[in-house]
């Protein structure tokens, strides 16, 4: 049975296509252009540039107009981009190893976080990502078992995952995570090619879908040296209580 999949993420990935092909300053079409061409919408035309904008791909310039902007970097805390964008961005070349997917029961964490049914099990996908030939994070991911029609046999050395989610029906939308940092282990440096005891940063995030539904938990266990991640932030200065 087909899925629906939200209009404003199939605009979203149609301009996404096509900015793949123009350079910084080049213009997309206006909003009114899009709900002509696509058949929905302001509010929804508007939503999938929008989507764009939040991730640094185009500037919108009141009074002008939509254009390509110069793509940043890397990725800021604030903001999930995916390895193999985020990695095409900094001019490296990326690809995944898939090391494991298979279908068990969950852990009482897991469960209790991605909100299960009693006897619903969970689809883990682990995976090796690397840059330039250069093995940069180890990654592990659970989803609910319902992900695994549309995930359990799709190409994930090839294809983004979150794409594949989105085809399927379920947008990863919004989440939230924790960084700390750890020593590799040994299975750590065997996979990533560091010693055992050298620093890792790990991430852990909960991702929901486009209606709320928790989508996606997982552990990502960066090379320290081989990974950064940019910060924004605003300064708060402290309340002055005299005395």
């Amino acid at each position: 049975m087909s899925q629906f999949v939200p209009r404003y993420f199939e605009i979203e990935q149609a301009l996404r296509a096509r900015i793949a092909t123009l350079q910084p300053g080049e213009p997309l079409p206006s909003d009114a252009m899009l709900c002509e061409e696509f058949g929905v919408s302001r509010m929804t035309a508007r939503n999938a540039v929008q989507r764009l904008a939040h991730d640094g791909l185009v500037q919108r310039i009141p009074g002008r107009g939509t254009f390509v902007a110069r793509p940043p970097s890397g990725r800021t805390a604030g903001r999930l981009l995916g390895f193999s964008e985020e990695m095409r961005r900094r001019g490296r070349v990326p690809r995944s190893v898939v090391l494991q997917r298979r279908l068990r029961e969950p852990t009482e964490s897991e469960a209790s976080r991605l909100d299960l049914g009693r006897s619903e099990r969970v689809l883990v996908i682990r995976r090796l990502r690397v840059a330039d030939d250069e093995p940069v994070a180890l990654e592990n991911a659970v989803f609910p078992e319902s992900v695994a029609a549309v995930a359990l046999d799709a190409d994930l050395e090839q294809r983004s995952l979150h794409t594949v989610l989105a085809a399927g029906g379920r947008v990863p939308t919004v989440g939230r995570g924790t960084l700390h940092a750890v020593k590799a282990t040994a299975e750590d440096a065997r996979r990533l090619e560091v010693k055992r005891g050298d620093a890792l940063l790990v991430e852990r995030r909960l991702i929901f879908d486009q209606n709320g539904h928790p989508l996606e938990l997982t552990e990502s266990r960066y090379v320290a040296e081989r990974y950064a991640l940019d910060v924004e932030f605003e300064v708060e200065l402290p309340v002055d209580h005299g005395g």
